[in-house]
């Protein structure tokens, strides 16, 4: 009988290799080796020495010493054979079966909770080495290999009875269950000849999970999107963190090969910064999805430090979150954390912000934040339109709303999974912040099967008083919707929001919004107000609220219904959302509706908005803060007319945009292109208006146009290559294009700037 034979065939696409091929795995020095080794305990014994809270957390935890952790750094900073003996019975103690995933077809032998126990039993075979006698150690180590390691990696890792895999079960799942029996591995491989072998297979497989790219046939997304886990912050904590964990163990514990280096953790942490919301309270993170509003990555960021990755603006976060309770054990209230969380002289050195822009776009997730600073209380815009499935919710197009330190504009949140409202309600689209079509936008069973066309957001563009983004939720609402576009719009103190809405047939439009706080009908604002912080929020398009009498006698106007849904993790409790319905049934409408943001500085006087509607174009008129600004959006760009270009004219302006905003200092001329402070397009080739031409582009670009005191400033998207020409009525002296200075190539003669921009 001729055996078989395998080769191993390894194909890397991406830039992260396994260092593995031919070299041999070398454990380092004697036990322990993996998280309290004896270089680690000295540094903590001096720390100690100097720092009131690393001697108080650490008189806290030998006090109350319990856990497995516990018992291990406690044997190792004090050397009693007592801390031994109860960290060993302990782990003989542990219960390693679930008897609810064992009864699936095929039975699951493996989950979380053996995850756990191979993460505690590697923490305490590796820290008691030495208080056990051979056999003991030999006993333990099959222990773990036969209760822990092996089921784990046949489940998950192992070919010859591997149920599970990257494209079905490969989220936060795969990396605790995986990394966790890897560090069990690297425990027991004096004593376990096969731990070599296995190790090779997580390290090579660690690779394989962190670039996952996505599964067409199965519907699942990349998993990681530079940083970011489009399941939310809360379970990409979970994930990264066992990684983290696991690398750490391997770097320490080995002497050969290192742990591939991976471009994802230079941008892990940047990820946690920016979905959080630093305010004069408890550190808030966006919760879209079953993430939690104070779900934080002070974990993994602190595993990221204790790795070698040490960005200042980490300490930044970590000093932010530092009072919370931080998953996987890296606190300084946990023994992990105590050991390896940054030391009190290099929280000391932090910045006062972190040194990120203040927007970010992650756009294979579909997550966009638009925030008006760094400092605390600032506000902060989340715009989410990507994938549904599992944690993260049927919510494209959605948006959240921080501002003075409350949050006001919110997610409904999430419940017990267990419960049928988890699915029934927080998880459809009816507990968002989107737009419904007769009751609907995604198809309800997406949760469970995945969007088969994720939604998108593009388009970023961050130039200080105006932002903008577009969320494109069409394809997750394509049961109903033909266009789904929801555009953001950000000038100053008013933020407006503008929906591009067809359906297949004629029906009933309603723009759905959930609130935290108090709401009440003012004229015609929804005033939303909770603490200190208030906005109102008023719609324009289709039509605004009735200003005066009942809602009966304006049967023409915008309706204001409120709706029933549920509290945030209290199915039990009733809370009030509301629907802004349009009167009449239609195929095609537009909502444009403003969010005006009230702070100490406009409160006596807030932006004033004035509705702007003629021969195929409707827009606004908003005046503030010494500026008036004109928006427009064009009706004839929303996919009504083809092989004929979108040419109107507005006011007096000749553009083939989507939407234009024109900002004019108070006082000038508004007839006069030269007099306008600031031009933003979206998706438009041309501006002109008697005879000067503003701009002038082959293809259709998104522009922002800041005129300073020396020169210009433009942020340029579109096409791969542009060739674009922007008006500028004298030579600027400084030009600087996607945060790049650039040589102004001027034609005197045309007053026109060349702006050319390719790939970028």
């Amino acid at each position: 009988m001729k055996r078989p034979f395998f080769v191993l065939l390894s194909v890397v696409l991406a830039c992260a290799v396994s260092p593995l091929s031919g070299q041999e795995i070398n454990a380092r020095g004697q036990h322990p080796r993996l998280f309290f080794t004896a270089e680690v305990i000295e540094k903590l014994k001096e720390r100690i020495k100097t720092e009131p809270t690393t001697a108080k957390a650490w008189s806290n935890i030998l006090a109350d010493a319990k856990s497995i952790e516990e018992l291990s750094l406690a044997y190792r900073m004090t050397g009693e054979k007592r801390f031994a003996e109860r960290a060993r019975n302990a782990v003989g103690g542990l219960n390693w079966g679930d008897s609810l995933l064992m009864r699936r077809d095929p039975p699951w032998h493996t989950g979380l909770g053996t995850a756990r126990n191979c993460y505690e039993s590697a923490v305490a075979f590796d820290s008691i080495y030495d208080a056990l006698t051979p056999e003991e150690r030999k006993t333990l180590a099959k222990y773990i290999v036969d209760r822990g390691i092996l089921p784990t990696l046949d489940d998950w890792v192992l070919g010859g009875e591997r149920i599970h895999t990257l494209d079905s079960m490969g989220h936060n799942w795969w990396s605790a269950c995986v990394f966790s029996a890897g560090m069990a591995a690297l425990a027991v491989m004096d004593e376990e000849p096969r731990a070599k072998d296995w190790l090779k297979r997580i390290s090579d497989g660690s690779v394989e999970w962190l670039d996952f790219g996505g599964s067409l046939l199965d519907n699942k997304p990349k998993l990681f999107d530079a940083g970011g886990f489009f399941e939310d912050a809360n379970y990409a904590c979970v994930a990264v963190s066992q990684y983290l964990l696991f690398r750490l163990a391997w770097n320490q514990a080995l002497a050969a090969p290192a742990a591939p280096e991976i471009p994802f953790l230079d941008q892990s942490g940047d990820y946690f910064m920016n979905v959080s919301y630093p305010n004069s309270g408890q550190m808030m993170t966006l919760n879209f999805g079953d993430g939690g509003l104070f779900a934080d990555g002070s974990s993994p960021v602190a595993l990221l430090w204790a790795n070698g990755y040490r960005k200042p603006r980490y300490l930044w976060y970590l000093n932010e979150t530092r009072a919370e309770h931080h998953r996987a054990g890296t606190d300084r209230t946990t023994p992990l954390g105590l050991v390896y969380f940054p030391s009190d002289v290099e929280l000391a050195s932090q910045p006062g912000t972190p040194d990120l822009p203040p927007s970010a776009l992650y756009h294979d997730m579909g997550w966009a934040m638009l925030r008006s600073a760094w400092d605390k209380n600032a506000t902060l815009l989340g715009v989410k339109s990507g994938y549904t499935w599992n944690h993260s919710h049927a919510d494209a197009g959605s948006f959240l709303l921080f501002h003075r330190g409350e949050y006001l504009l919110i997610d409904s949140g999430k419940c017990n999974y267990g419960l049928p409202e988890y699915d029934a309600y927080y998880r459809q689209d009816r507990a968002h912040n989107v737009v419904l079509f007769n009751g609907a936008a995604q198809n309800p069973e997406d949760t469970y099967f995945g969007s088969k066309f994720p939604g998108t957001v593009s388009h970023l563009m961050d130039a200080g008083g105006l932002k903008y983004v577009l969320a494109d939720a069409t394809g997750p609402a394509s049961q109903r919707f033909i266009r789904n576009y929801r555009h953001f719009l950000w000038l100053g103190d008013v933020i407006l929001i503008i929906d591009d809405l067809k359906t297949f047939e004629p029906g009933k439009f309603e723009w759905l919004l959930h609130v935290d706080g108090t709401a009440k009908l003012r004229g015609q604002d929804l005033e939303v107000a909770k603490g200190a912080a208030r906005v109102l929020v008023r719609p324009l398009f289709p039509m605004p609220f009735a200003d005066a009498g009942y809602p009966a006698d304006f049967p023409e106007k915008m309706r204001l219904e409120e709706k029933t849904g549920l509290q945030d993790r209290h199915p039990n409790t009733n809370v009030t959302y509301y629907s802004f319905v349009v009167p009449e049934q239609s195929r095609r409408t537009k909502f444009i509706t403003a969010v005006l943001l009230v702070n100490e500085t406009n409160q006596a006087s807030l932006p004033q908005l004035e509705r702007l509607e003629g021969t195929n174009f409707i827009g606004v008129r908003v005046r503030q803060g010494g500026t008036t600004t004109d928006v427009y959006l064009n009706l004839l760009a929303d996919g009504r007319i083809m092989h004929r270009n979108a040419n109107l004219k507005v006011n007096g302006w000749e553009t083939d945009a989507y939407l234009t905003a024109i900002t004019f200092p108070d006082g000038s001329d508004m007839t006069d292109p030269d007099a306008a402070s600031r031009y933003f397009i979206a998706q438009g080739s041309y501006l002109r208006r008697e005879g000067k031409v503003v701009l002038d582009s082959l293809s259709k670009v998104f522009l922002v146009a800041d005129r300073t005191a020396s020169g210009l400033k433009v942020l340029l998207q579109g096409q791969p290559v542009i060739n674009a020409y922007l008006r500028s009525a004298r030579q600027p002296e400084t030009l600087v294009v996607n945060r790049a200075n650039r040589e102004a190539l001027y034609d005197a003669a045309t007053k026109m700037l060349k702006l050319s921009s390719k790939h970028e």
